[in-house]
């Protein structure tokens, strides 16, 4: 970027964060609060929907865009009914909101007991929603297999089943064509009780690993060679098994773009993330798409140099080592996973440290800063971090437009 794209970006961001300070300074109250930009979430939904590979479902994960109305909004906009979940709690708010149109794909093994749990205590009001039907329970070892057929058993119920494999990242699932094997005969040895969906393959190490371990394309390909090995095997060796319903998952925001071309193995790609763009998806296989959310936290104090406990004799000093020690403000909260991001050149003051309660802040003397402003953040990860708000705050051309809230966590 040259020096007056720099500038020109810089004075967009300056009128963009300006805006939304007095549209928050106007609110009802004021509190650190989650910020949805709707016109670049809008952007980035375009920007996947025309780099997805059209013969492929688009799956949303759940986690990484943990809100009601957020989840809808995005299913609406991507014409998608497919989910990917990875938390209980999160499963059972879904399941009393949710329509029988809704595919559910579980992002991790659950424990059986959770399980279990998630069926024995059912919303009242499911809507039309199937929980046996629509969901698809991840497995990643035979005991696990073995586990969902007793419960199978118990509840006389038949569960499906989805086989997560290793494709490379080494966190758990099947690594082998010989234990996959094992793991479809005992799902064909129990056909009231399990029924095969297809697999999942989570592939982020692909553009991770530093390349002088190995390269994009060779992790890719030797990801995608083993997927469609295991697909093979399905189809070869156990025929009965496979039909054109079998969804076989993978993929994520690090590498949605890479399985764009019909010959990855994949039918159905997982992405969230990215569609909110926090900074750890700063990357370059995402740089077509925009930070869509935010941190805004106000001002509780505003003092002019930088006075630390014990060392109050030294503030001159500590202006003359770093100019930004030239005012210092304390804001509402501040030890979140996210980067300061506006007023340019805020930081936070390492020595008195990050405080869920106040954190100090520093800046340089031209920083137009007041008590009642507001600072912003990006956030490092949106799940997780969305979760410590009450609620979302959506905006729309620079206002805010609706508070949306967030999934149940507990």
């Amino acid at each position: 970027m040259n020096c007056l794209e720099f500038s020109k970006r810089n004075k967009f961001m300056d009128k963009y964060f300006q805006k939304l300070n007095q549209s928050l300074k106007n609110y009802k109250r004021s509190l650190p609060y989650l910020l949805i930009d709707l016109d670049q979430l809008d952007e980035n939904i375009l920007t996947l929907k025309s780099s997805l590979n059209p013969s492929a479902n688009f799956r949303i994960v759940v986690k990484s865009l943990p809100g009601v109305e957020l989840i809808e909004y995005i299913m609406k906009h991507t014409a998608t009914n497919k989910l990917m979940v990875f938390h209980q709690p999160f499963l059972t708010d879904l399941a009393g909101r949710l329509n029988q149109d809704v595919d559910i794909l579980l992002g991790k093994p659950m424990p059986i007991k959770t399980t279990n749990y998630f069926y024995q205590n059912l919303p009242e009001n499911t809507n039309g929603f199937n929980p046996f039907q629509q969901i698809n329970w991840l497995v990643d070892t035979e005991e696990r297999i073995k586990e969902y057929i007793n419960l199978a058993k118990k509840l006389k119920q038949c569960f499906s089943l989805n086989l997560e494999i290793d494709v490379g990242l080494h966190r758990g699932g099947f690594s082998d064509v010989k234990a996959l094997k094992a793991a479809l005969q005992l799902m064909i040895e129990h056909p009231y009780q399990v029924k095969f969906t297809g697999l999942m393959g989570y592939d982020p190490h692909v553009v991770k690993l530093p390349k002088a371990v190995r390269s994009i394309g060779k992790a890719f390909n030797l990801a995608n060679k083993f997927y469609k090995e295991c697909k093979e095997t399905i189809k070869e060796d156990f025929p009965a098994l496979w039909n054109d319903q079998l969804v076989f998952n993978g993929a994520g925001s690090p590498t949605i773009n890479l399985h764009n071309t019909v010959d990855s193995p994949l039918n159905d790609l997982s992405a969230g993330s990215c569609l909110v763009k926090p900074t750890t998806f700063d990357i370059p296989t995402l740089a077509d798409y925009k930070p869509a959310c935010y941190i805004a936290t106000p001002v509780l104090k505003s003092f002019a140099n930088t006075t630390l406990p014990a060392m109050e004799n030294m503030k001159g000093m500590l202006n003359l080592i770093n100019a930004k020690h030239r005012q210092s403000y304390f804001i509402y909260g501040g030890y979140w996973k996210a980067d300061y991001c506006y007023p340019t050149g805020i930081q936070q003051n390492g020595l008195f440290g990050a405080s869920t309660n106040q954190t100090m802040l520093n800046a340089p003397k031209n920083t137009t800063l007041k008590v009642d402003d507001f600072v912003f953040l990006r956030p490092h990860q949106s799940e997780f971090v969305f979760l410590q708000f009450g609620n979302i705050l959506t905006i729309r051309n620079g206002e805010i437009s609706d508070e949306w809230t967030l999934l149940k966590n507990y």
